[in-house]
Formats: structure tokens, sequence, C-alpha cells
């Protein structure tokens, strides 16, 4: 793969890379060894790091701060947009640079990677899948590269010059969006609910992005679609690759994965992995010795009788919904924080049969209020330290306190990660109740 790459490839290109996170800051360093000209855009100074900001001066990027308008682009041969920017709300700078390649690191990347690729996008369940694709193809004996919207993005790869024999990534809605020649070998969509509304514009525009997973497949590709959506997509020429519908079947398991998705998830990864060597025994064996990553239906430990589930990375109503109905004990449901949309009225019948109480914290008050106020009991706490322990308070032994928000996490915490390992903090202090408070709540 280093071979693709050479100096003199972009050598004379002004490439303008706007917004600092890891993808952005990985494009940069591939477009600099492609021989390109950089321009670096990122209007919140905070988020650039000192090391970063030596990196830019060592490599000779031209790094602007601030508010970038159209005098930032003008030049440009090539804009890299990090995931979450959309392009059309740069329509005026875009205007100073038209004829511009607009792309994502994403296809970028994806330009110089000659392995094999699997590629997973959905709603929900996409990392889960990609670390369950991954773990099946190293059973089987395969190098595998595991990266993407999950971790390392795709130029790190690419930069490494390393050679893996398949390259498993996460895609998300915001990546694919921009992609135009990104070429799954194994392309995976493996839900598709509402999400990102505050994002998308519409919700069509929403499912088009996803389907661009498939948008550049050929006939001896696979697309690895749900059975679900077989309606919805009848008649939509979405890909010219083989079309493989799926839904669980029960064959396999994994101790470490709680509810029917994950069975829709082992599936999916089984599939996926199937071209590469890997058979339905293997797949049985690899699945049972499977870890999940944290935050994810994880489960904490158990006090007064009580079960704590650290489901944080659940920041849609779909995989709030999924989680719930994991379990055949009474939840007491925490959840709260900035709402992305979905239905949640909509919600009330499970909810009705599944949940004892709702602990609701931070942000987004009025909208859950809204929608199950009156139902159920309900409550709201400004914190998630303060609805817990109200929650701990009520349950009885037998109940779950499970956090799964059904929204991202922006009000209170940096990221889901951090909202979950608040969760699991607070477990580990809350006290053990006694065999008359147990009773008292019995």
């Amino acid at each position: 793969m280093s071979d693709m790459l050479h100096s003199d490839q972009l050598r004379g290109h002004l490439c303008v890379v706007v917004g600092a996170g890891a993808s952005g800051r990985s494009a940069a360093r591939l477009l600099a060894r492609l021989g390109a000209s950089v321009r670096f855009l990122e209007k919140n100074a905070q988020a650039v790091s000192d090391a970063f900001r030596e990196e830019a001066a060592t490599a000779g990027y031209d790094l602007r701060l601030g508010e970038h308008g159209p005098a930032d682009f003008a030049g440009a041969d090539m804009v890299v947009l990090s995931p979450g920017i959309r392009a059309a709300g740069l329509a005026d700078c875009l205007a100073a640079c038209p004829g511009a390649q607009v792309l994502s690191e994403l296809e970028l990347a994806s330009w110089f990677v000659a392995e094999p690729v699997i590629a997973v996008t959905g709603s929900n369940g996409k990392t889960t899948t990609v670390m369950l694709v991954s773990h099946l193809l190293e059973a089987a004996g395969n190098k595998v590269f595991t990266g993407g919207n999950i971790g390392t993005p795709l130029s790190e790869y690419v930069l490494s010059g390393d050679t893996a024999d398949v390259v498993v990534l996460e895609v998300s809605s915001f990546q694919l969006q921009l992609t135009r020649t990104f070429r799954p070998r194994v392309a995976v969509l493996l839900n598709f609910a509402p999400n990102h509304l505050d994002w998308h514009e519409t919700l069509d525009e929403y499912l088009d992005a996803k389907l661009r997973i498939f948008a550049a497949q050929r006939p001896d590709d696979l697309a690895i679609v749900p059975e679900e959506l077989r309606q919805t997509l009848a008649g939509r020429a979405f890909t010219k690759a083989q079309t493989t519908w799926f839904t669980a079947t029960g064959r396999f398991a994994c101790r470490r994965l709680i509810g029917a998705h994950n069975h829709h998830d082992m599936e999916a990864a089984f599939l996926a992995a199937a071209p590469f060597g890997v058979t339905e025994e293997m797949a049985k064996a690899a699945f049972d010795t499977f870890v999940p990553a944290p935050h994810r239906l994880q489960v904490i430990g158990e006090k007064g009788g009580v079960l704590f589930v650290d489901d944080s990375k659940a920041t849609t109503v779909a995989a709030m919904e999924a989680a719930i109905r994991s379990f055949e004990r009474p939840v007491r449901l925490l959840c709260g924080g900035v709402f992305k949309g979905g239905d949640l009225a909509a919600l009330l019948p499970l909810m009705r049969e599944k949940v004892a109480g709702v602990g609701l914290f931070g942000a987004s008050r009025e909208v859950f209020e809204a929608a199950w106020a009156g139902a159920l009991p309900l409550f709201h706490e400004p914190t998630l330290e303060a609805a817990m322990m109200r929650l701990y308070a009520e349950a009885r032994p037998g109940d779950v306190v499970l956090l799964s928000p059904a929204t991202a996490s922006f009000d209170l915490y940096d990221g889901y990660k951090a909202r979950g390992r608040d969760f699991q903090r607070v477990f580990a202090d809350l006290p053990r109740k006694t065999a008359s408070q147990a009773g008292e709540t019995a």
C-alpha cells in the first residue's frame, strides 16, 4: 500500500480540511504525505491542542482558528469535511472554490486501500457488530484492521504502511454522505430508525446517506440488509451487489450480550465474515469468547438485589427500546440529555409493560414529560447521580436500574463514555440496602 503513496500526487494542489477532530487531523497528515498544501480550519480554538499546533507548524499547515468565511476556501482544489460538518451549512464558503471536490476523510483514505473492506452502518449496534466481525475474522486466522467511526481513522491505516488481510470499518451517515467511490467488498446495513434528525434535514436524507454504503459496489460484492427493510427499499435500485436479506435466526449466542437485538447483530456479523473463511461452527465458538465494548448493556453489578446496567451508548429512542426489551425483570429507567428525535409516545405500551419508574436527568425534560407524564411514575433531577440514587431508593429486589438515555450526552458530559463512567462511579458509592430497607421497598 505504501507504493500507492507518493509526494507528487497532489503537489501544487491546495486542500482545505475543516474540523480538528481525529478524522480531520488524519486527513491532513495523509494530504501532506501526498504533497498537497494543507489549509486547516477549526472554529473552536480551544479544541486544538498544543501538540497539534506544533504538528501543524512542523508540517507547514496553514492553521486558521476561529470563524471561517469564503476567503478561507478561496483557491481550494479539495475540501475535506470532518463528520458532523454539513456541506450545506458551508454553501457560501464553498462558492469561493466552485471547482473543488468536497469529500470525507473516509472517501479520501479509501482511494489508497487495496485490501477487501467490510463496512458496517446502521442507526444502532454498529460498534458491537464491527467488533464481532473482527473477532470472527481473527478467530479464523485473519490479520484485521478495525477502525473508521469506531476509533482509528482509515487514513491512519493508510499512513501506517501496514497490510491487513481484511479492513473492517464502522461508518456513519456523516461519513457516507460525502463518499462517491468508497466500495466495500461487504457492506452491512444493520437497521434504520430516526436518528441525527438534529443534523439531517429529513428522514429520507438520513436513509439516502446510509444507503451510500452500497452505491459503489459491484456485482461480485455483497450487500447485507435487514429483512425488515425489504418493503421500504422495494423498487429502489440501491446496489448492484449480491443482496442477502437477514434476520435473527437464534443460532448464535453470547453470554456477554444481552437482548434479542444482539442476536440480530451476531447474524449480520457472521454473514459478513463468512466470505473470509468463517464457518458457522467457528462463529459459535468465537461468539462464546467475545467481550463487548463498555457502555453497551454492560452489567455493572448488583446491590440489594438490584441489578445495574450501563447502556450509556444508547443515544437514540430505538436503542433505548431495544435495551428495555432485553430484560424480563422490572426496569427502573434513567434517561435524559440532548434529544435527537424519535417517537417517545409510541413506546408507551412497552413502558407500561416493562418499566416500573423513570428517572429523568439533565436536558430535554419537557420532551420526555410530554410523552410519558401521567402514564407511569416519572420524576426529574438535575444530575444523573441524584436521579440514580432516587431510583435505587425506590427499587425492589429483582429490579434493574438501567441507564439507557435515548439522548446525546453533551448537556452534562463530554460524551457517552463520560456519562457511563459517572454511572459506574455512583454505583460503586451506593450503600448496600439493609434487609429492613429491602423489605420496605418490597
